[in-house]
């Protein structure tokens, strides 16, 4: 259940924040927070992280659902055996409603975290890109314990051990 706060928390943060830079600044306004080197930026994106995929709409319509099916399943089946994996999957399920809700909402997202160096800008992303990042980062961290541990994916084990039964009756 606290899997379910935290992506409670990640939409919420996500949306309220989201929701004070559309009302209170122009679309392409900015506010310099560290000099030049991060700013609010005021900015909408029809696409995908970093405005890949622009207006392809259905598509992640169709990706979020199965993605935001795939990821409470799996939660509810790891909850109890991998905390570190759960809370990254509980990151990456708020940030993914939060803009699920916004395309389909308005059929855009609303980004404002602009970050430069020198001459080269980051793309702008919002908290729901930010937490879906931190999260795949921490799956792959607990993909990579796992396998430092000498530990195999529980799927992994059933295919070799079937594989052992079957090369084992022939």
């Amino acid at each position: 259940m606290v899997y379910y706060l935290i992506a409670l928390i990640v939409f919420l943060v996500d949306q309220g924040t989201k929701y004070l830079i559309a009302t209170r600044l122009e679309l392409g306004e900015q506010i310099p927070v560290i000099g030049n080197f991060f700013l609010i930026t005021s900015h909408r994106n029809r696409g995908a992280a970093f405005g890949i995929l622009q207006g392809q709409q259905w598509f992640f319509f169709l990706v979020t659902v199965v993605v935001v099916a795939g990821i409470v399943w799996y939660l509810n089946k790891t909850r109890h055996s991998r905390k570190m994996l759960s809370v990254a999957l509980g990151l990456v399920l708020g940030g993914a409603i939060g803009n699920f809700l916004d395309r389909m909402i308005s059929g855009e997202v609303v980004d404002f975290l602009l970050f430069n160096f020198g001459s080269y800008s980051f793309p702008i992303f919002n908290v729901a890109d930010s937490c879906i990042v931190i999260g795949v980062g921490l799956i792959l961290l607990d993909s990579f314990r796992d396998l430092k541990n000498g530990e195999e994916i529980t799927e992994i084990k059933e295919v070799k051990e079937a594989k052992e039964v079957k090369e084992g009756n022939e």
